[in-house]
């Protein structure tokens, strides 16, 4: 499992891709977005993590459930409508809430003992979003069988996690930190939300080479 290999095969398939991808998940970032520049204004600042985590739990399980399906269906040749994948993810939300929930929790309660832990288990976790969406695991049978497949393969996975997060983390904190208008300040937020969808794919990637569903390069 080579992390350079996974960023090159993902950015060939996140361009060849992009204005489906766009409007399939961007609608969803978009509103998130929004509703994240009235919470901010809305809510007291000590109170806006949280507020922050429990939108992303909303939001998140219906672009990244989309996105997962529709690359599944592109790497079997197959060419799915728009309506049908966002139908998919709403049938799939319910679960995938819940997962999101239990996951955020653990690798939060981790980093909180120190940040180590908090990572270890964001590596160890990471194909769960997969396993629920495409093998219908329930949520917990999902990150048992995540901790399954990561096991022997942390490195390679933390090398390419780190390669996609930290880039990303850094614009997030200087999204946080800038004092842009609204309009920059929705636009910043929109190009975060393409790095979180090209992560989506990275990981897509590396799912399918660790259980072999598909070794060949993404088309």
């Amino acid at each position: 499992m080579n992390p350079l290999d996974a960023l090159r095969d993902a950015w060939f398939f996140f361009r060849q891709h992009l204005l489906q991808i766009v409007l399939l998940c961007l609608p969803f970032v978009l509103a998130e977005a929004l509703v994240r520049q009235q919470l901010d204004s809305l809510v007291d600042a000590a109170k806006l993590p949280l507020y922050d985590v429990l939108l992303g739990l909303c939001f998140y399980p219906l672009y990244s459930a989309a996105l997962i399906l529709f690359i599944d269906a592109r790497s079997r040749g197959e060419q799915p409508a728009k309506g049908a994948l966002i139908a998919a993810s709403l049938s799939l939300w319910p679960r995938f809430v819940l997962l999101a929930g239990i996951g955020t929790l653990a690798i939060m309660l981790g980093a909180s003992l120190f940040i180590l832990p908090g990572l270890w288990l964001m590596v160890r976790l990471v194909f769960s979003d997969y396993l629920l969406v495409l093998r219908g695991l329930s949520p917990l049978q999902a990150l048992q069988e995540s901790l399954q497949l990561t096991r022997g393969h942390f490195w390679p996975i933390l090398a390419c996690v780190l390669l996609l997060m930290v880039p990303t983390w850094g614009l997030g904190l200087w999204i946080g930190d800038s004092a842009a208008d609204p309009l920059g300040r929705l636009a910043l937020d929109l190009l975060l939300g393409l790095c979180q969808l090209f992560t989506t794919v990275v990981v897509f990637r590396l799912f399918m080479l660790r259980t072999g569903d598909n070794a060949a390069p993404l088309p």
